[in-house]
């Protein structure tokens, strides 16, 4: 179907302005020719349309075939010059259609920018003819090509022709043919281009030549593309090339003004069409968001331009100066007009033109710094948190470590309230346990059963420290087959008899660590408990049976 499109667009232009310095067809070969109508392969009835027209061409038409997609799959550097410009080539290209295979992608870009490169090597007029069921689909920009190709000064023209291309998809190519003073021609339906080809045919040239017909008036050039917004950061100052892209948002707007029902949301480079109307256009990036009235019609394209007046932002979260970039630092955002949001790591972000405050945080280290930004400013730097690292580890004496997650570690404040209390800044559970700390005095405590002890530190930006905490205590192990119960009680009793209980658990085992010194424990089996005694020694393991 790409080759009865080049032929519908034979039929539309006047076979004379072909003969006017050479052209040459870039065919799209890509797998979608295998596609059927009226259960006929599109590629056969192209074959044969292709043979019959060219077979009426003038003799004298400088006509060539360039193709891509026709050779492999996935590649976007499948474009071929098949058949060279040249007069009496029509036969040629009618066998290398006949052989051809469609298999591949659409670099209809390069291939356009390869046919205008060999139709180039001369001064005369150059007519390069572009049909394409697809849209470019190897990162390229057609519309940037079109006004490349039409600022070198070469009497170049492009003409494309979209087969059954949505309005959108129409858009991203009809801008190659408008930008070098082409036309692009849309078609919805086979059953027209077969009706047009077949009059071509019946049309072939008598033995007496007939007058030629009267020119038509020429016809309006349908509008597929009437809103085309772009952005910067700041009156002159593009947006970078990076991977944030434009979020575009188009509105309605309510009879008193406000803003109605969003109509579309679209991303990055968008064009596309609108029905007339007077509408809100909001563009977004990242934090920043700048809304314009726009007012579009059917027949011309509106490209507003909105200015962010926003800053690109990069920044590094580290610990000190010299550190490494910490993934797990967090940077929060927040301004005046109600931004909020933190990010992780190293943050690329794009904030409005003003103050922002940001917050870093790395454990419980954390610094805030106010950035005062311009608009179209590039920020990137270092953000130094200014943290050092401890790490905790308790023992039961010198030498003895505890393993395991059941010891509790607590980092407080050097400092005393003046009810000698501290205040708690960060805790955790078991072996291996780190924190991140703004520089500064600390007391590391380590807590496991009814046994505790403190170890005064400091700390000092981008530095670590390791800081044991000796408990001296030891293990009591109790067992009381059968009770109900075992309860751990101080060995020394107070001046009213009393005793200090130091676990009670509904089982038949416990195993607590306490202080080196006397201890009871009693079992309960039924209304009369039994007891014995105990004595700990720091770094050992005591063991005892109540009867």
């Amino acid at each position: 179907m790409r080759i009865l499109l080049a032929l519908w667009l034979f039929l539309i232009m006047p076979i004379a302005a072909l003969a006017e310095g050479k052209s040459i067809i870039v065919l799209d070969a890509s797998g979608s020719m295998w596609g059927q109508i009226d259960g006929r392969a599109k590629l056969e009835i192209a074959r044969e349309a292709l043979g019959g027209v060219l077979a009426g061409l003038p003799a004298e038409t400088e006509l060539g075939l360039m193709a891509y997609g026709h050779r492999s799959k996935g590649d976007c550097a499948d474009i071929e010059l098949v058949v060279p410009p040249g007069a009496g080539t029509a036969q040629a290209i009618t066998d290398a259609a006949n052989a051809m295979k469609f298999l591949g992608k659409t670099p209809l870009t390069d291939a356009v920018r390869q046919a205008a490169s060999e139709l180039r090597s001369s001064e005369e007029k150059a007519t390069v003819i572009l049909i394409t069921d697809g849209i470019e689909t190897c990162d390229a920009d057609p519309c940037a090509l079109g006004a490349e190709l039409e600022a070198s000064g070469v009497d170049f023209t492009a003409h494309v022709v979209g087969f059954g291309l949505t309005a959108e998809e129409g858009a991203t190519v009809a801008c190659l043919a408008e930008n070098t003073g082409g036309v692009y021609i849309e078609a919805k339906d086979a059953g027209t281009l077969v009706d047009a080809l077949k009059t071509t045919v019946a049309a072939a040239p008598a033995p007496e030549p007939e007058p030629a017909p009267e020119p038509e008036e020429p016809k309006p050039v349908v509008v597929v593309v009437n809103l085309a917004p772009t952005m910067v950061l700041a009156p002159g100052v593009a947006k970078p090339e990076d991977n944030t892209g434009p979020i575009w948002e188009v509105y309605a707007i309510q009879p008193d003004g406000t803003r109605g029902e969003r109509l579309t949301v679209e991303y990055n480079d968008w064009q596309g069409f609108i029905a007339p109307g007077t509408y809100t256009l909001v563009g977004k990036l990242d934090t920043v968001e700048v809304a314009q009235d726009i007012t579009l019609t059917a027949d011309r394209l509106t490209a507003p331009e909105l200015v962010m007046n926003a800053a690109r932002v990069i920044l590094r979260p580290k610990a000190a100066a010299d550190a490494q970039v910490d993934d797990g630092a967090a940077l929060q955002f927040t301004n005046a007009t109600g931004l909020d949001t933190t990010t992780y790591g190293e943050t690329r972000i794009y904030l409005a033109a003003g103050d922002t405050q940001v917050k870093g945080r790395m454990g419980a280290a954390e610094v805030t710094e106010t950035l005062t930004l311009t608009p179209g400013q590039l920020l990137e730097r270092d953000f130094i948190i200014g943290a050092g690292v401890v790490g905790v580890e308790g023992y039961y004496v010198e030498g003895a470590m505890i393993e395991g997650n059941a010891h509790f570690i607590e980092i407080l404040s050097a400092k005393k309230a003046l009810d000698g209390s501290r205040d708690s800044i960060v805790s955790g559970y078991g072996t291996g346990t780190t924190f991140d700390l703004a520089a500064g005095d600390y007391i590391a405590r380590v807590t496991l059963h009814s046994a505790t002890a403190e170890v005064p530190f400091t700390i000092k930006v981008g530095e670590r420290v390791d800081v044991p905490v000796i408990l001296n205590a030891g293990v009591l192990f109790v067992s009381a087959p059968g009770a109900n119960s075992i309860e751990v009680l101080e060995g020394k009793a107070d001046l009213n008899g009393n005793r200090d209980t130091l676990t009670f658990e509904y089982n038949e085992e416990v195993t607590i660590t306490v202080p080196p010194g006397d201890y009871l424990v009693r079992a309960n089996r039924g209304e009369v408990p039994t007891e014995a005694t105990a004595t700990v020694a720091a770094g050992e393991r005591s063991e005892v049976a109540v009867p």
